[in-house]
Formats: structure tokens, C-alpha cells, sequence
């Protein structure tokens, strides 16, 4: 039967049709399946997808925070309640250096430094608190005569006293140094005048100014001659007279009433 069918030119004729048919079709599937062009947007896109998920960070990569659940602020930090400022801030930036990148850890640092923070604040404005408190308290409870001396004395800002401290500190200075040539005379005048000018602006009245400059000096004058000959010789330099150590306790009196004087 096969062999009636093979000798059929009709049948080998379709059998040789149905082969290249098949060819054809084979090659259609091939040419169908490769000539498909990938359009040049959706490679980009494709690359910057696969490139930002490798490039993006991944928290469970970075080390997490240990006590990120510790309620309490210093066991969190792990600083003692008797840390300084200085320690606070350390402990705090070194933890914020070791686990950088993780959000949940940054937060949980900087939520108990700011705790601290605040305590300390508190703290320190309840002691200033409590401070000019306890010093008004004392001043109510203070027998009359020290309260009128109360009233004749005033703090002025830090600039102005430093100021004064140094400009009368510098005429001390400047007696010790020409101890050896002279008096200290001119230093005194002009300590005088000094006193006097701070004195006067501070009263607005010259008279007054004047009248206090000069008690100021005739009391350190006084009150120099009468201690300075009680210091040993021993611990007093040979240069240094006895009108030169008289002077530098006048320095001190003219220094504090043209400065906390009224």
C-alpha cells in the first residue's frame, strides 16, 4: 500500500507541498518571534529600573539602635544622670555617627537628647529661681541698717565692671613697675580722675562725684596704712614701699565705689 502511494505522482507531489509549507511556517514563527523592536524608551526604562533598586539604600543593611525601646532617656544615651552637657552631646553624636542611615534609630537618639535638653533647662531655671529667692528672702530678713546699705549699692552690668577692673588693675600694675624710680603720685591723680569721670556719669552730678571719688581714695588711703604695716616683711617684695602698697589699696576702694556706688 505504501509503496502504491509513494509511486503516486499526485501523492508525493502533496507530501513535498506539506513539507514546504511547514518551512514556511516555521520561518514565520522565527521571524515573528525575533523582528520585534524594542523601542529605546523602555531600555532606558529598564535600565534605570534595574539600576535604582540595586543603588537604593536598604535599611536592614545599616545596624539598628539596641535601645531604640528604652524608655528612659539616659539608659537610652547610655549616660549616667550626673553627665555633663558635654558628655550629653558627645554620647549623643557618637550614636547618631554609628547608626547613620537607619531612620527609626536616628529618631529614637535625637527624641532622648532633646528630653535631656529640656531637663537640663528646667533645672537651671528652677536653681535661678530658687537662688534670687532665697537671696531676696535674706535681704526681708536682714536686721534695718544693712537693708539702708542695701539702698546706696547697685550691680552693674559684667562689661562695665571688667572694664573698671582692668583700667584700675593696670594703674596698680603701672605703680609696681616705677616703684623703683618714684611715687606712685601721678598713677593716684589719675586714678582719681578716673573715679571721679565713672562717678559722674553714673550720679549726673559732679559735686556728689567728687565728694565720693575723694571719700573713696581718703578711705583705701586710710585703711592701707593701717593693715599694710600687719603684713610680714617676709612675703613683701624689698622694691615695694610702704606708700606703694598704701596706693594699691586705694586702687581697690576708688574701684568699688565708682563701680557698685549709687
Amino acid at each position: 500500500m505504501s509503496s502504491l502511494l509513494l509511486s503516486s505522482p499526485t501523492t508525493s507531489s502533496s507530501l513535498a507541498l506539506a513539507h514546504k509549507l511547514d518551512k514556511s511556517l516555521l520561518n514565520a514563527q522565527k521571524e515573528v518571534t525575533f523582528s520585534i523592536p524594542i523601542p529605546s524608551r523602555c531600555k532606558r526604562r529598564n535600565l534605570c529600573t534595574v539600576k535604582c533598586a540595586t543603588t537604593a539604600p536598604y535599611e536592614g543593611n545599616v545596624p539598628k539602635f539596641p535601645r531604640i525601646s528604652v524608655w528612659d532617656p539616659y539608659k537610652r544615651l547610655g549616660v549616667s544622670p550626673y553627665a555633663s552637657e558635654e558628655e550629653i552631646w558627645g554620647a549623643r553624636n557618637f550614636l547618631l555617627q554609628q547608626y547613620a542611615g537607619n531612620e527609626r534609630s536616628e529618631e529614637s537618639i535625637e527624641a532622648a537628647f532633646e528630653k535631656l535638653l529640656m531637663t537640663s533647662f528646667r533645672e537651671r531655671k528652677k536653681t535661678k529661681i530658687n537662688l534670687k529667692t532665697r537671696l531676696k528672702k535674706k535681704v526681708e530678713e536682714s536686721p534695718p541698717w544693712f537693708k539702708n546699705v542695701l539702698n546706696f549699692v547697685e550691680l552693674p552690668p559684667v562689661e562695665i565692671i571688667f572694664r573698671r577692673l582692668f583700667l584700675f588693675a593696670f594703674m596698680g600694675g603701672w605703680s609696681i613697675m616705677n616703684s623703683a624710680e618714684g611715687g606712685p603720685a601721678f598713677q593716684v591723680a589719675v586714678s582719681l580722675a578716673a573715679c571721679i569721670y565713672f562717678l559722674n556719669e553714673k550720679t549726673k552730678s559732679l559735686g556728689r562725684a567728687f565728694i565720693i571719688g575723694l571719700g573713696a581714695l581718703a578711705t583705701g588711703w586710710i585703711c592701707g596704712s593701717i593693715v599694710v604695716p600687719m603684713i610680714p616683711t617676709v612675703i613683701i617684695p624689698p622694691t615695694w614701699t610702704l606708700e606703694l602698697m598704701t596706693s594699691l589699696v586705694a586702687y581697690l576702694f576708688m574701684f568699688l565705689g565708682c563701680t557698685f556706688l549709687k
